[in-house]
């Protein structure tokens, strides 16, 4: 079975119908037919949480993520072990720590990233990554 991991920039595609959300949806659609699984960070989760709650408010930042719960996406806790991963990856790739998260979870299940983020880029091309388009 394939894995993805989605990072923030994944999931605002898909609740801004930008043009990477047709991607985000035909991945979601394979998970629902049990052909993938979808993992997100609870880091980059939470990042969406907040820049909903920065641009709209708490109702707005709310009602969206009720809504994006039912989605079959899981959500993995930010564990110590994977709080010093991230931060390994971090320095290694001189990603912001909150990618880091996103890129250290697609490390750690051997993942196919999932990003519309050219800050990924600096991974290089040993990582399996799905490019957004925004």
């Amino acid at each position: 079975m394939k894995t993805y991991v989605f990072d923030a920039s994944a999931l605002f595609a898909l609740l801004q119908k930008t043009r990477g959300a047709a991607k985000v949806s035909e991945l979601l659609k394979e998970c629902l037919r049990s052909q993938a699984e979808v993992l997100m960070s609870a880091v980059n989760y939470g990042e969406v949480y907040g820049r909903i709650l920065h641009d709209y408010g708490p109702d707005r930042a709310l009602s969206t993520m009720q809504a994006v719960n039912p989605l079959p996406i899981e959500i993995l806790d930010a564990t110590p072990e994977r709080a010093l991963r991230a931060a390994d990856v971090k320095v290694k790739y001189k990603l912001y720590y909150v990618d880091s998260f996103a890129a250290s979870l697609a490390i750690e299940r051997k993942a196919t990233l999932v990003t519309s983020d050219s800050d990924f880029r600096k991974l290089g091309h040993g990582m399996s990554v799905v490019w957004l388009k925004v």
